[in-house]
């Protein structure tokens, strides 16, 4: 028998090592990212010891594990990010509340400069969007932010 023989058996003999390593590994990153990417992997890494407690070859564990990855990556972990934040707040927050919030132009708004006052009370520096002028007291909606200016558009009252 020679050694590169030799050195192969010793890997498919202690296999069954390798493979709780790898999912230890992978638990602790997924415990850091909470992701259920690496739990996953995880799992598959979990197949690949089964495959090598029955006693396939360590390519076919390796194939088999790595199938099993990718199948609990695309089919199991899709319903459990959507089962975890089934429970999250769906209000908008940030930038995105305020998109199409509505206000009233405390100067002429235009694409130089202006101000609004958002009905959240919020006072904003404002350019108006299409860069038509809007007069003073005029309604206006947000439509978009930059920064720390608001991009208004009028509205019907």
């Amino acid at each position: 028998m020679d050694g590169f023989t030799a050195f192969v058996e010793g890997i498919e003999q202690w296999a069954w090592i390798g493979w709780l390593v790898l999912i230890a590994v992978f638990l602790v990153v997924e415990m850091l990212t909470l992701d259920f990417t690496f739990l996953m992997l995880s799992l598959g890494g979990v197949a690949g010891l089964v495959t090598d407690l029955v006693g396939l070859p360590l390519w076919a564990q390796v194939i088999i594990a790595a199938a099993g990855a990718a199948a609990f990556i695309l089919f199991l972990r899709p319903p459990l990010l959507h089962r975890l934040r089934r429970g999250e707040d769906p209000a908008k927050s940030n930038v995105d509340a305020l998109i199409e919030l509505r206000g009233t132009a405390l100067q002429d708004i235009t694409q130089i400069s202006g101000q609004v006052k958002l009905s959240n009370g919020d006072t904003w520096t404002a350019r108006a969007l299409d860069g038509v002028p809007i007069p003073q007291g005029a309604r206006v909606a947000v439509s978009e932010i930059h920064g720390a200016t608001a991009i208004v558009r009028p509205v019907a009252e």
